[in-house]
């Protein structure tokens, strides 16, 4: 019952988003139509400004492999939970991975962050691609420590380990595939270390190339 409420809690906050930002909903409409049926495996990397830089960042890495990018810079959990069928399930995904909560964390609609309902969010992502057949991949917060567009959020750190250690531990009872991205991105002190993003949260082409290589070993 508790789930269901958190998970309530959570689409409504994000009916009130998509009433503010309906290009959310249209971003991909035209390139979801142009996809032709796929014939094979086709793998969808769903996520926030992360993903929706990624192509840009790093086009060799989709032109090799294929996968689908279908990120939108800003977006909390909510607002991908609501386009999830449109952006994964009706491109007929046959896998799904999910990068997401760092928005969340950075109160981008507003506030204020419950972890409780992001968690909720992202579990229903991956009920929804179990009801549909698809293999969903669960990848954990870069682990960021400023927002330079959300300075007044100073524990983001402790709040993405926190995040993280939720979605790890899910994953391993439930036997979904955990891409460990905040582990092989941290220096010493468990932060994202230097070199690899252009601001602790978007990564620079270093910091996507590590990430495709654990990605494309987490698939196999």
């Amino acid at each position: 019952m508790k789930r269901i409420v958190v998970l309530a809690a959570g689409l409504l906050l994000a009916l009130g988003a998509y009433a503010q930002n309906p290009s959310h909903v249209e971003r991909y409409a035209a390139a979801n139509a142009a996809l032709e049926a796929p014939c094979g495996p086709r793998v969808v990397l769903f996520g926030d400004s992360i993903t929706d830089g990624w192509p840009d960042r790093r086009p060799e890495f989709f032109a090799s492999t294929g996968f689908i990018g279908r990120g939108i810079s800003g977006e909390e959990t909510a607002n991908m939970l609501l386009r999830f069928r449109q952006d994964v399930i009706d491109i007929h995904a046959s896998t799904v991975v999910i990068l997401a909560g760092i928005n969340d964390i950075a109160v981008n609609m507003g506030g204020p962050y419950r972890e409780d309902v992001t968690y909720a969010n992202i579990l229903s992502m991956i009920d929804l691609a179990w009801q549909n057949g698809i293999r969903p991949v669960i990848c954990s917060v870069l682990p960021s420590y400023h927002f330079r567009w959300r300075t007044e959020v100073t524990d983001c750190f402790e709040k993405v380990c926190s995040l993280n250690a939720r979605l790890k531990a899910y994953c391993e009872r439930h036997g979904v595939t955990y891409v460990d991205y905040a582990s092989a991105m941290a220096g010493p002190d468990g932060r994202v270390r230097d070199g690899i993003t252009t601001d602790t949260v978007h990564p620079n082409a270093e910091g996507y190339a590590l990430m495709e290589k654990l990605l494309l070993e987490s698939l196999r």
